[in-house]
């Protein structure tokens, strides 16, 4: 029982850190993801405005052309959806679901991912057990995070990021010895994530719930 509760508040720590710079304007920080117990900020309602929203964003432009429409369409159903905090919360969001898949941490990834995106992760972890496989990778560094699309659908709202990313990656046995990859050599990797939140839940958290290969 004692590893339980302390898994379950690592796992709290994390969304918490996660959720605090994930597409909100500093001083409105909320934890995503976070446990359901820690759930108390009000639900985001869309509002109509009369002018054309700002596509509010950092240096460096992390915006597709053709996801400006969409961002307008998410900020004007959540006023408090800032870019540049969004880019930076997806790139925390992807090393630490990487680093709890890596792991084989599949509660901690309940608090990030959607159920479909977990049952994918789930299945290889467990295909990874049974060959007795043990995963050694490291994320070296994310090049580039990018804004690829975005969408409001109904109550829906989605935003999809390309990651470019250097992983150092090694597979070993039972006994450690290597099977497969470095740690010296870094391989590039290229991922199309998509996250998702429900803009008129009491739940603000934004979830993982589609990756792809870029």
């Amino acid at each position: 029982m004692f590893y339980v509760i302390l898994f379950a508040m690592v796992a709290g720590f994390l969304a918490l850190r996660l959720y605090s710079v994930l597409g909100k304007r500093t001083g409105h920080e909320q934890a995503l993801p976070k446990p359901a117990e820690e759930r108390i900020a009000p639900a985001q309602m869309p509002r109509t405005i009369d002018v054309t929203p700002e596509v509010r964003e950092g240096a460096g432009r992390p915006i597709e052309a053709g996801a400006e429409t969409g961002l307008r369409a998410v900020i004007s159903a959540d006023s408090s959806f800032d870019v540049a905090q969004f880019v930076e919360g997806s790139k925390a969001a992807y090393r630490m679901i990487l680093e709890a898949f890596w792991k084989g941490d599949e509660e901690t990834l309940g608090w990030l991912v959607e159920d479909d995106v977990r049952g994918g992760f789930a299945e290889a972890i467990a295909d990874r057990k049974a060959a007795g496989h043990v995963l050694d990778n490291r994320l070296v560094v994310i090049e580039r995070a990018v804004i690829t699309d975005a969408s409001v659908e109904g109550k829906l709202a989605r935003v999809t990021m390309r990651f470019d990313a250097d992983i150092a990656a090694v597979t070993r046995d039972q006994d450690g010895n290597v099977v497969a990859g470095s740690l010296t050599d870094a391989v590039e990797t290229h991922d199309i994530w998509t996250f998702a939140r429900n803009l008129r839940s009491d739940d603000p958290n934004w979830k993982l719930v589609e990756t792809d290969e870029a």
